[in-house]
């Protein structure tokens, strides 16, 4: 059946021009909006976790705006399967393309954090065409294994390299000190709370995955934040900020905090392009917090702060 769909459906469909597809987009919105409200309780529940002070109608106006951004998102992706070199790179622009620059003049790896905000997908695809590291990204496959290998071939097409959350040490090591870049993204909900780094986002305590950080120390490398401003339709401006470039100088949980807090900066802006409609605060509080930090910060401190 996903083959059936893919090729019958969503593989003609990435061929149409974007503006043909944004048609789809207009549809797709007005039945969000009126007759299939996708996750309607989970949005909302988010949104009001994270703007309490908002009124009922301000909520819905806010869901409104992302069921918008989130239509325009569907067919994006879908044109990202077939997309061009040339019109990836006349919708993906980099405004200071030095920062990386920089650290590959200096040889320096790179861990590119960020989130699930505006065109994350485009990113991906386009990130071995933007710089000069070998483009690597880290991810869970997919619950389906024929969408799972198709998307990613798709990604992988203009260099980038998908690596498995549980084999990026080999895989970064078959390198051979060859400059790489990895994009993460860090707002998933992480699979363990007690594993994960617990701090304030969006007006409540969240669970923060920490792989970002333990690679930064574990290999030494920068980190970038990479921030995706939406110009227009179809068109983003990807700003970058260099958080460290030497992680080993930072206290446990530095990296962590300061990227998390930029991409909350970026959602404050414009909520509206986040994902809501996924369940990110899905991890219960551990009761002995205070507890699980102090063990957290020795066993950090012991593997990468001692002399």
């Amino acid at each position: 059946m996903a083959a059936l769909a893919y090729y019958l459906f969503v593989w003609p469909l990435s061929h149409l021009p974007l503006w043909i597809l944004y048609r789809f987009s207009d549809l797709l919105y007005f039945l969000l909006i009126s007759i299939f409200p996708y996750r309607k309780k989970v949005i909302d529940t988010n949104l009001k976790g994270a703007y309490p002070e908002k009124s009922a109608q301000e909520i819905k106006t806010l869901r409104h705006q992302f069921y918008r951004h989130f239509s325009d998102l569907v067919v994006e992706g879908v044109k990202n399967l077939s997309i061009s070199k040339s019109g990836l790179l006349k919708r993906m622009a980099v405004s200071n393309p030095e920062v990386m620059e920089h650290l590959f003049a200096q040889g320096k790896s790179v861990i590119l954090v960020s989130g699930h905000y505006n065109n994350w997908e485009w990113m991906i695809t386009s990130q071995a065409l933007l710089f000069k590291h070998q483009a690597m990204g880290i991810g869970m496959p997919m619950s389906s294994t024929f969408w799972d290998k198709k998307v990613n071939t798709q990604r992988e097409r203009f260099g980038m390299k998908v690596i498995h959350s549980k084999n990026y040490k080999t895989e970064i090591a078959a390198m051979n000190d060859a400059p790489i870049a990895i994009l993460t993204l860090g707002d998933q909900s992480p699979g363990d709370a007690r594993k994960s780094y617990w701090m304030n986002f969006l007006n409540r305590p969240t669970a923060v995955l920490f792989g970002s950080e333990l690679m930064a120390n574990e290999f030494d490398f920068a980190v970038v934040f990479f921030a995706i401003h939406k110009i227009k339709r179809g068109y983003y401006s990807i700003e970058l900020k260099q958080i460290t470039n030497q992680p080993k100088s930072l206290n446990w949980g530095e990296i962590t905090e300061q990227h998390t807090q930029l991409l909350e900066a970026e959602i404050n802006a414009h909520p509206e392009q986040w994902l809501w409609s996924h369940k990110r605060w899905k991890r219960d509080l551990p009761a002995d917090l205070d507890q699980l930090k102090k063990e957290q910060h020795e066993k950090f401190n012991q593997r990468f702060r001692s002399v």
